[in-house]
């Protein structure tokens, strides 16, 4: 049959699956979005309030389902507005495809009326980008982005579309995608070798990324900690990739992880890092990050062997069937003092990190929302202190419940991620929990949640500061407090009712749960400010490029 370039953009997204799409309209997308029109009983159109929020929607959608997010967006300046977007889905592998519209082909390259070359621009932080330049060429072009976003390390790829491209005709036949092309095991005959290594193992431990969940892989993962019987310490991406009240779960590691998953680090023999990537959030010293211990990295990307800890064995494959083959032939094996001794340290620093009992603390808010959200519920968060609190606190019982900017720290990223994951998934509730510092950044995006009627609770931890600089400014530049004491007079209730959002406050320890309830009884969206204190800090700290030996614990 013959279509234009729009209609085929239309039919390669439903062959595709996709039901839903983010995006904004404007003069280089028209024949998209009038084909959009024609397809809307098919395919459904988020119209957020700016191209950010869009892409930053459809990585939420994705990372909360494990389908491709789908972002379209204008020529110019509509394009650029995703590339933080792009570059947020790229560091933390989530399979996101950009059709970004362009001048029409004649006038590429002459500085055109909102062009730009956004295929050059977005290079280092996608798989692939494409400039489609035939209408012939689009359908083939879009069912490989998708094949590019879902294969092998996931992540976000853009086609350029110039608008006569969209307009003119070609032939078009529905093809069926290809089944994702999973990676095997290419090195198998080192299998039994990290058998070997486990079974000689007194004090090992798992350090366990966000490619457990991006494989999902959560099932022989879990199966894979039980039968070795090894304690299971979660990057921030990785955190649900085993229930968090799971015995083997120590919880996250890192910066502000906990002293027990510091400690292990320190003092293991082993450590089996499963699709993690050693951020310098996490091995701080890279030459002394577990320099006492045997490192064996289970990874989809050879190109992330040796990159940051030189490791003494690795297995490079789909980390599925490398979990698979090394339950196969294991027999249980048993931690049972190595994890008496791990449940030791992780009470070591009780009532040693010091509460200030004026404010309500976000750890009672955080362990209020865990009583009060189910397990399948979800937790989006902007990047900061906040971000950390809910690391340290939330309960992430099942994976891709904790959505948050891992790898570029995105302010921002919230609004976004979860419009597009209560868009994805109607049927749960989602959270987000955010800092007065991140929210201000994209609360134009409220809009969107009163358009749509998405049910998100909004918690803003408002200290009135941006808290992470201004807790790293007490801390290594002599309480020189520059541009992180805004002054800013933002009444947030105020202001959610000024989008048609009810807004709530907690403002006393006695406010939370009523408050929260309250909330979550309305089952629509709902802003809560949050008054914590401007001192709050998130702790413990290890300092950059530090050890746990070095843990500060108050300040």
């Amino acid at each position: 049959m013959q279509l234009s370039g729009a209609e085929i953009i239309c039919e390669c997204l439903l062959e595709q699956g996709v039901d839903t799409v983010f995006g904004y309209p404007g003069g280089a997308a028209l024949n998209t979005y009038d084909a959009l029109y024609k397809y809307s009983d098919k395919i459904n159109h988020i119209l957020t309030a700016h191209e950010q929020g869009a892409s930053h929607a459809a990585d939420g959608y994705a990372r909360a389902t494990g389908k491709t997010g789908v972002v379209i967006t204008t020529s110019g300046p509509g394009a650029t507005n995703i590339v933080t977007g792009i570059a947020t889905a790229n560091i933390d592998s989530i399979p996101v495809v950009a059709i970004t519209g362009n001048v029409t082909t004649d006038q590429l390259g002459r500085d055109s009326f909102q062009e730009v070359d956004i295929v050059n621009i977005v290079k280092p932080i996608t798989k692939a980008s494409f400039l489609v330049e035939k209408v012939e060429d689009l359908a083939p072009t879009l069912r490989k982005a998708f094949e590019i976003a879902q294969s092998g390390r996931k992540g976000p790829v853009l086609v350029d579309v110039p608008k006569d491209v969209t307009a003119n005709k070609t032939e078009f036949e529905v093809v069926k995608p290809k089944e994702v092309e999973r990676v095997s095991i290419k090195n198998p005959e080192k299998i039994k070798k990290v058998q070997d290594m486990i079974r000689n193992a007194k004090q090992p431990i798992i350090y366990a990324g966000g490619g457990i969940i991006s494989a999902n892989a959560t099932e022989i993962f879990k199966k894979f900690a039980e039968l070795t019987d090894i304690p299971v310490c979660c990057s921030l991406m990785g955190l649900g990739c085993i229930p968090a009240d799971h015995p083997l779960c120590m919880g996250n590691i890192g910066m502000h992880g906990g002293y027990e998953t510091g400690m292990a680090t320190d003092k293991c023999d082993l450590i089996i890092a499963c699709g993690a990537r050693f951020s310098d959030r996490v091995a701080g010293d890279r030459d002394k990050f577990g320099a006492q211990a045997e490192i064996v990295q289970l990874e989809i990307d050879e190109k992330e062997i040796n990159k940051n800890v030189k490791v003494s064995e690795y297995v490079l494959g789909d980390l599925e069937y490398i979990l698979e083959a090394l339950c196969d032939g294991m027999e249980q094996q048993n931690h049972a003092e190595w994890l008496e001794t791990l449940g030791e340290w992780k009470h070591y620093l009780d009532n040693k990190i010091p509460a200030d009992d004026k404010y309500p603390q976000p750890k009672e808010i955080l362990g209020a929302l865990n009583e009060i959200k189910s397990d399948d519920d979800i937790v989006a968060t902007d990047v900061g202190q906040h971000q950390m609190w809910v690391a340290q606190f939330n309960k992430a019982q099942t994976p891709r419940t904790l959505l948050t900017s891992g790898g570029l720290g995105t302010m921002g990223f919230g609004m976004g991620a979860a419009i597009g994951a209560q868009t994805a998934h109607p049927d749960k509730r989602v959270v987000l929990v955010t800092g007065d510092g991140s929210f201000h950044m994209n609360l134009n995006e409220l809009v969107t949640m009163k358009s749509y009627d998405l049910p998100v609770v909004i918690l803003v931890m408002n200290n009135t500061v941006l808290g992470m600089v201004r807790q790293w400014q007490k801390l290594f530049y002599g309480n020189r407090f520059s541009q992180t004491d805004p002054h800013r007079a933002t009444d947030f209730v105020a202001l959610a009712n000024a989008f048609g959002i009810d807004g709530m406050r907690i403002n006393t320890k006695e406010d939370i749960k009523p408050v929260l309830e309250k909330a979550f009884a309305l089952n629509k969206p709902v802003l809560v400010d949050c008054r914590i204190s401007p001192d709050q800090n998130v702790l413990p700290m290890i300092p950059p490029g530090k050890t746990v030996n070095e843990i500060i614990t108050e300040m």
